[in-house]
């Protein structure tokens, strides 16, 4: 099973210099990758006509990923850039493919794309799109995205997507890896269809069941022979033992990755505090420098 680690965005509280510092002893440890969550806004809850909950607001701060990534491809070699999840229907589909091959080149072929749905319909709303069909245009942007970086000359006509004759230059070098986040039915039906992976989160026991539908699903679509891969978020996990055990239960259950998460740890936005945990998680799991 392979080790990474997840950016403590909100907790760092937009120390840029934070970005290289936790990255270089991500990839120093010996780690597999480095996953960065997504928000574009942050939302106030307060005074809503309808009570507004969840996990982030206006103070929590975020760094984009795809220009996050952009950045830690000129200063890392090896690492895996893994975005958990990049909120794809708040986005131009032809911007991110071209933002994402650019990434991919950059990085010599490093990037991994997470993408979901999204819980802020707030933040949806902001940027222009309706919070009500955006898993149907999540489904046409993973097919448009996969036709785009090709390379040829594509055309493509759907409910909400549509490109007439045109084409994406430079184009990846390969295909890149496409990992879907959620917990709805729908989210584990489109990923066992269309995704190479699926981002996982919660409890390693709901993870697991979450897992067998996705695993289900691929079955489903003839897909239960290829390539695929499955990432626990262990943000659940409040302390280094959970962390740790959640972890084990993954991998013992199948999991071909894992991103171990330090926030809600009491570690503050002390940087080197994020980093000593890093540390110590290489130990305890076996990851290896070499």
């Amino acid at each position: 099973m392979k080790v990474g680690i997840v950016y403590p965005q909100p907790e760092i509280q937009g120390d840029i210099a934070a970005i290289g510092s936790i990255a270089r002893a991500v990839e120093a440890a010996g780690f597999d990758h480095l996953l960065v969550y997504d928000h574009v806004l942050g939302v106030e809850h307060a005074n809503r006509e309808r009570e507004f909950q969840g996990p982030y607001t206006e103070q929590d701060p975020f760094t984009d990923p795809l220009v996050m990534f952009a950045y830690l491809a000129g200063i890392t070699e090896r690492i895996s850039l893994m975005s958990g999840v990049l909120i794809l229907p708040q986005r131009q589909t032809p911007l991110v493919a071209r933002q994402a091959a650019d990434v991919d080149l950059l990085s010599g072929g490093r990037l991994i794309l997470g993408v979901g749905l999204g819980w802020n319909h707030i933040e949806c709303e902001a940027l222009g799109v309706d919070f009500t069909t955006r898993g149907v245009r999540c489904t046409e942007q993973i097919e448009l995205l996969k036709q785009m970086w090709t390379g040829d000359l594509i055309s493509y006509e759907g409910r909400f997507e549509r490109a007439e004759r045109v084409r994406l230059n430079p184009a990846p070098r390969r295909q890149i890896p496409i990992w879907i986040g959620g917990f709805a039915p729908q989210a584990i039906e489109r990923a066992g269809r269309l995704a190479d992976g699926f981002v996982a989160a919660g409890p390693p026991e709901v993870a697991i069941q979450v897992k067998a539908g996705v695993d289900a699903s691929r079955a489903k679509h003839g897909r239960e022979n290829e390539e695929f891969g499955h990432t626990l978020v262990t943000l659940a996990s409040i302390t280094e033992d959970a962390a740790v055990e959640a972890a084990e239960k993954w991998r013992d259950a199948g999991g071909t990755h894992v991103s171990i998460a330090s926030m809600g740890m009491g570690f503050g936005s002390s940087v080197q505090a994020h980093i000593d945990f890093i540390g110590r998680i290489s130990e305890r799991l076996g990851v290896s420098a070499s």
